[in-house]
């Protein structure tokens, strides 16, 4: 085995990934549950801005999954250093246990605080975020910003978890901040007419304009819930949420159903980077 394909058995095992790559795992918990991702990279000459988790970690008898879809703009530094850091900033928290939302909307501030002060190293740009994390097979917490997205099938029907921050829905807040809403240049409303986004990570040059707060959101898991999907925009630029539940409906394997929702996608002439996880319930 060459050196490079055991770091790719090391990446796949661990559930990390930035580049057209693909893994799966499974909870030690609960054999029902699986999880698979699968990236494409776009026909671009930027350098692969999506990142991926998607791992069980035991953490003293409890267990944990955590999935995660970040999506850079301007960087592949920054998504790469949420996918290493974000996590374990959230899981440091004192109060996780017993107050895991606010945990992760202090962990997210504190996160975005470091990328800023480390701007010098990290560069310029940012990324969006999505992050879900299932706590001993039973309960689902999600937080994002950014147009990445979480949504959740229970009982055949699509359930979206995450808020898209569009800067459309949010220029009031924008303007109040002092920033404002253009579609100048093309057709997309953008924060300072450069980034459509209202929510990220980074960004320190549009800061002031912009900000970092996630939407977080509870749901448990019951024996109606079939799975969760985590994807970049990528994917929901060019299909429904209910789209993508329907494609997958049959496909058992995780991982499989990751692909099949990127190989659609591009089917559906998507021009963006795609990431996708899936964790199967059932």
């Amino acid at each position: 085995m060459t050196g490079r394909e055991i770091l790719h058995k090391m990446k796949e095992k661990v559930g990390l990934s930035s580049s057209a790559d693909s893994g799966k795992g499974k909870s030690k918990m609960s054999r029902n549950i699986t999880h698979g991702f699968h990236l494409v990279k776009a026909k671009s000459h930027h350098d692969m801005e999506d990142y991926v988790v998607a791992q069980f970690k035991e953490v003293d008898d409890n267990e944990l999954g955590l999935f995660a879809i970040f999506d850079g703009h301007l960087s592949h530094i920054i998504p790469d250093y949420l996918r290493s850091h974000l996590f374990d900033t959230i899981l440091k928290e004192p109060n996780f246990w017993t107050e895991p939302e606010n945990a992760m909307r202090k962990a997210y501030r504190i996160t975005d605080t470091k990328i800023l002060e480390k701007a010098g190293d990290l560069g310029r740009g940012g990324s969006t975020a999505v992050t879900a994390i299932l706590i001993n097979c039973q309960k689902l917490v999600v937080a994002n910003v950014g147009d990445s997205r979480v949504v959740m099938c229970k009982n055949g029907v699509a359930k979206q978890l995450s808020v898209d921050h569009e800067p459309s829905t949010e220029r009031e807040d924008i303007e109040n901040r002092g920033g404002f809403v253009s579609t100048f240049p093309g057709d997309v409303p953008r924060v300072d007419g450069q980034l459509a986004v209202a929510r990220a990570f980074g960004d320190k040059n549009l800061k002031e304009h912009l900000s970092s707060e996630p939407d977080v959101a509870m749901e448990m898991i019951d024996d109606d819930t079939d799975c969760i999907i985590l994807a970049s925009d990528g994917l929901w630029k060019v299909m429904s949420n209910q789209e993508a539940v329907d494609t997958i409906k049959n496909i058992k394997d995780a991982r499989s159903a990751a692909k099949r929702l990127t190989e659609e996608a591009l089917n559906r002439r998507s021009s963006d980077d795609i990431s996708c996880v899936v964790v199967k319930f059932q």
